[in-house]
């Protein structure tokens, strides 16, 4: 069925509702806008489905979610993992459609005979995490686009161990839900008759209590904060964030926290920011107003979902760095996280001496050296915290690690085990614990960070993401990857590449030797380049955007200017996008 035919089956499809149908109708003669619409069924990935809101195979409606969770029902019946009486908890987001795809999603599962925990309003994600575990459940759902623009909703799947579905049971859950080809196909009933029934439940408020619990028992100098005069900042860009991480900032004692008013209530428009991401400067400009107001020492901003966490600090004179705030990076605030943890527990004879601190390929080469120097274990895993959930399952089932922490660039962390996916609560939490514990040593955070570069090495990283959209877009995105396949680069500023890992292909390559080996890490379309002498490049597709992602990450000795690094990243850069240009035309 081409994408003319299938959008006229749903116009004339009787299980398609009224206000669906009066939409499509509005874009008749539209063919860009009908294409785009149907070209395709909206992929249930790896991670989900994501989206763009509106009718159409290829957007996030309440028809797109109960195809998707009827997929996931059928897994769950077959699943050995499954007994009788077992539940799914489902949370959502501040994002439009997300308390109706969340509703949705119960009522297909129930209807399949599944009992499910719904929360009566928004959570955060690794409070869903946490849930699917702490209420026995066989899977989670959360409804949620993360840090997208507003246009967009999303829905991410749980296992029993509270981490996002990985390999193969990710690949096994998509078949399930690519053999549901026909509305018809999809059970739902009544919210009222699933009440009854006993199938549709409200999470127990004891859920957020324990969530926050284990939360704070995460703290490692907990006895100094509320002694503490720190001020901070807090603004959760209208999401999920605001109770849960004022609770927790609150409860071990902070007595200075102040939230950004306009951006406090949930509303998944976002008026005060055109990007609801920590990662944006722009998202801080009502927070850092604020902070002026206020003299605040730290600024924290969660994403809608609360899964990730900007954090921007008071600049001190002579740091080298120009405004009033400095903003961190992703791998800047991973960094300090992992020396406050590993340093303090180490001072405390915490520190197991079977730890591990998981990361990402795509992540600073700063955490290893990290590991190195205190005599910890150090690992990586392909992007996505779903794979640093999985090998704290792992670790756990083999008895071999204690994990310590994990995080990826992009703004998400875990401390501790409560919750298997990024924790922007506990990084909150965290972050600003070590503030006010390296305050009473008479010290910043850019003070520690900067000490930190001259121990381990001065390590830097940048991100390009090049947004391809529509089909052109992913047709675009498929040759850049197999231009860089079919003719590999040998060098990056004036250095070799010395190993390709190929891992779509499962192939790491000396480029020296030629020798070939096969790579550990599961399938996914990455390309990632190690350079001599400490630095790296990688390139892939966005899963969850219609981009391609090219990353750099430069090491230079401790003693190298600010400077130096900027110029060797740009170069970095330069060359690889002039590399990627050439493949576009």
């Amino acid at each position: 069925m081409d994408y003319k035919q299938a959008y006229e089956s749903w116009i004339a499809d009787p299980a398609i509702d009224e206000a669906t149908k009066t939409e499509l109708r509005k874009i008749a003669g539209n063919e860009k806008e009908i294409e785009d619409r149907f070209y395709r069924t909206l992929e249930f990935g790896t991670g989900g489905l994501r989206g763009v809101l509106g009718a159409g195979t290829n957007r996030m409606n309440i028809y797109t979610v109960r195809s998707a969770t009827q997929g996931l029902a059928n897994y769950i019946l077959k699943s050995d993992d499954y007994k009788p009486g077992m539940g799914v908890a489902i949370a959502h987001d501040c994002r439009r459609m997300s308390p109706e795809f969340s509703t949705e999603a119960a009522l297909v599962l129930n209807a399949n005979g599944i009992k499910t925990y719904t929360f009566e309003s928004l959570r955060p994600t690794p409070l869903l995490s946490f849930a699917v575990r702490h209420l026995g459940c066989v899977s989670g759902i959360v409804v949620t686009a993360s840090h997208n623009p507003p246009e967009y909703n999303g829905y991410k799947a749980y296992w029993a161990d509270g981490a996002q579905c990985a390999s193969p049971r990710d690949e096994d859950i998509i078949a399930e839900v690519s053999k549901v080809t026909d509305f018809g196909m999809v059970k739902t009933m009544a919210r009222d008759e699933a009440i009854a029934k006993g199938l549709f439940n409200i999470a127990p408020p004891e859920v957020d209590d324990e969530f926050l619990k284990n939360v704070k028992a995460q703290c490692l100098n907990a006895e100094i904060i509320p002694a503490s005069d720190l001020k901070i900042v807090f603004t959760p860009l209208h999401g999920a964030g605001n109770v849960s991480t004022q609770r927790a900032l609150r409860e071990v004692g902070f007595k200075n926290v102040f939230v950004v008013p306009e951006q406090e209530k949930p509303d998944g428009n976002f008026p005060t920011v055109s990007y609801p991401n920590p990662e944006d400067k722009a998202a801080f400009e009502l927070a850092l107003k604020l902070a002026k107001e206020k003299d605040a020492d730290i600024i924290i901003a969660t994403d809608p979902d609360c899964d990730r966490v900007g954090v921007a600090v008071k600049n001190i004179k002579n740091s080298g760095r120009s405004g009033d705030y400095y903003m961190f990076n992703g791998n800047q605030i991973g960094v300090l996280l992992a020396e406050y943890i590993v340093t303090q527990r180490q001072a405390k004879g915490k520190l197991p001496a079977n730890g591990i601190i998981v990361s990402t390929i795509v992540s600073t080469g700063m955490t290893r050296a990290i590991c190195e120097a205190n005599g910890l274990a150090y690992t990586e895993v392909l992007t996505g915290f779903k794979y640093i959930g999985e090998k704290i399952k792992e670790f756990e089932a083999e008895k071999s690690y204690k994990y310590v922490f994990g995080f990826e660039e992009s703004y998400g962390y875990l401390a501790g085990t409560h919750a298997r996916d990024k924790d922007a609560v506990v990084a909150s939490l965290i972050i600003c614990e070590a503030a006010a514990y390296y305050r009473t040593q008479g010290l910043s955070l850019i003070e520690v960070l900067d000490a930190a570069y001259k121990k381990y090495g001065f390590f830097r990283e940048s991100t390009v993401s090049i947004t391809l959209k529509g089909v052109d877009g992913v047709a675009n995105i498929g040759r850049i990857m197999a231009a860089l396949r079919s003719s590999p680069p040998k060098s990056l500023d004036g250095a070799k590449i010395t190993k390709i890992s190929d891992y779509k292909n499962r192939t790491v390559t000396d480029t020296a030797s030629g020798d070939v080996k096969a790579a550990v890490l599961p399938v996914s379309d990455v390309l990632h380049y190690t350079v001599a002498g400490g630095s790296w490049a990688c390139v892939r597709p966005s899963g969850t955007e219609p981009k391609i992602k090219l990353y750099f990450g430069a090491k230079l000795p401790g003693t190298a200017t600010d400077a130096d690094m900027t110029a060797k990243l740009d170069a970095m850069t330069a060359e690889f996008q002039a590399i990627v240009d050439g493949v576009l035309g």
